[in-house]
Formats: structure tokens, sequence, C-alpha cells
């Protein structure tokens, strides 16, 4: 064997269709597109959501809601996790910085702290908001809130 007699695969290498060179292609006469239509024709493009002149879906059904652009985005982080973090780290103040070391939340992600699962360790948390539960918790345990 030498390079000489290499060849690909059986099956791999496809022809190209020759579409529109005569009869004898085989691929001549509608070159493929079917008979008359818009679809057939040059320079026929196709308009997102077009039906072929049915009313489209999106004027069929109504609108509804909106965006409210005064909405403030929180990252909702729960007391357990704050409790698993103190624990792992031997932490007893947590704020943005330390939930961004452990990859919890972005640099610009708001913080709120919400109080699902319990809270042991006596923490100093700072963060952009906190449920009333959540505060509830952190006091209970000796720790205080810090509201950024």
């Amino acid at each position: 064997m030498d390079l000489s007699n290499l060849k690909p695969a059986v099956g791999s290498v496809k022809e190209r269709k020759r579409i529109g060179r005569g009869a004898g292609s085989g691929l001549g006469g509608t070159s493929t597109r079917g008979h008359k239509g818009a679809k057939s024709r040059s320079g026929y493009s196709n308009k997102i959501g077009f039906e072929g002149g049915q009313m489209p879906l999106q004027r069929r059904l109504p609108k509804f809601g909106f965006k409210n652009i005064n909405r403030v985005e929180y990252k909702a982080i729960n007391l357990e996790v704050l409790q698993a973090l103190a624990e792992k780290n031997n932490l007893t103040k947590i704020g943005l910085e330390e939930l961004q070391a452990a990859r919890l939340i972005n640099a610009n992600q708001l913080v709120k702290v919400l109080g699902k699962g319990t809270l042991t360790a006596k923490l100093e948390v700072s963060a952009n908001a906190f449920s009333e539960t959540a505060v509830k918790a952190i006091e209970a345990a000796g720790g205080t809130i810090v509201k950024l």
C-alpha cells in the first residue's frame, strides 16, 4: 500500500446535484422546484410567519401581558446555602464577595436572602434584600443583617 492507491471509503463521497442542466440530467425542467406557485419563482423569499395568505398565527392570537421596566431582579440565596458556606469555609461574615468567590452569584447580580432551611451559625450577612423569615432566623441565631 502506498499513496497512489488510497481511496475514500465507499459511499462517503457523493456527487453534487447539478440542477437545471437539461432534461437529460433528470434535474432539468422545473429544477426540483415543482410546478408554479411563489416558491417556484426566482426572487422568492420566505417571510417570517407567512402562511400562504392565511391570517398568520401571531395576528390571530390576542396580545396580553407586559414587561415591567421597573422590575428589580434578585438572585435568591437561602439560609441553608449560607449555613453550608459558613461551615465549609469557617466564615462569620458573608457578603457579596464571599458569595461571588463561592460562584453562587455573578459580579453584577443583586442578592436577596430567603428563609428556607435552618441557620445555626452566628453570621453577619450583608445583601441587597432580605425576606422577613430570613431576618428572624438570622437574628434568632445571634447574627446581624446589613442591607446594601
